[in-house]
């Protein structure tokens, strides 16, 4: 595993204590139906991410609002929300922030090793990973105890098997290999046939910076894309990616 991953996950350990076990239940916003509003108007549907990592500072509050209305104003179907603090610079306040500020449905991304970091805020969508989220079974289902939904990542075909045996309908394959943190669009275009197969809404993660990429992305399978880095660096790139402009 890279050392950047590992440090991350020693990062998140060491906070597990710290966290105080909350109960709620939100009405979760619907990530398909958002998505295929936008297909159904020839707009490739995105989820748009808010990663501070790479601008290489923690945002401030009204940055996160006004990145979110950026977003859903450019015509993203979701927003992503990084909050692991250590090397991402995220914060899980920043999900609350953003929901607040737009209609769309917001993705939790973070590194979720235990179901308590799972109340320490409300949103529409929850990430795990399959390669670190166990067990993914029990985690699935205490995220839908929340009423939130499950997007489980998957890098390898093991962990496609794994993620298809919990009751996830929402499956994201990532294009970026974790051990060498490299990316390869032919991740996607290697499991989507079987991902596409078992009926699973599946998102294409990483490695899109152009109209082409997303075409291609779409051409393999994905019913929407998650696109951050690009996007951090000129939000107004949203346009063209969707193309729906610009």
């Amino acid at each position: 595993m890279n050392e950047v991953v590992e440090d991350v996950l020693r990062s998140v350990e060491s906070r597990l204590d710290a966290l105080e076990p909350r109960s709620f239940s939100i009405e979760a916003r619907d990530l398909v139906g958002s998505a295929r509003s936008l297909r159904s108007k020839g707009i490739t549907p995105i989820i748009a991410e808010i990663k501070p990592r790479i601008l290489g500072r923690f945002l401030l509050p009204e940055e996160v609002a006004q990145r979110a209305r950026v977003y859903e104003t450019m015509g993203a179907c979701a927003v992503s929300v990084l909050t692991e603090p250590t090397y991402f610079f995220g914060s899980p306040e920043n999900v609350r922030i953003a929901r607040e500020a737009t209609s769309l449905p917001v993705l939790r991304k973070e590194f979720v090793l235990d179901s308590r970091q799972l109340s320490e805020v409300e949103s529409d969508l929850v990430l795990l990973i399959a390669a670190f989220s166990r067990p993914l079974d029990d985690l699935v289902d205490a995220v839908r105890s929340f009423g939130m939904v499950p997007l489980v990542e998957v890098h390898t075909k093991d962990e496609l098997d794994l993620a298809l045996r919990t009751d996830a309908r929402i499956v994201g394959i990532n294009n970026r290999n974790l051990r060498t943190l490299g990316v390869d669009l032919r991740a996607f275009e290697r499991l989507a046939p079987l991902a596409k197969e078992a009926g699973v809404f599946l998102v294409a993660e990483s490695g899109v910076q152009t109209r082409e990429d997303a075409c291609r992305m779409v051409d393999a399978g994905a019913d929407v894309l998650l696109v951050g880095t690009a996007l951090m660096e000129d939000p107004e790139k949203l346009r063209e990616l969707n193309g729906s402009g610009g």
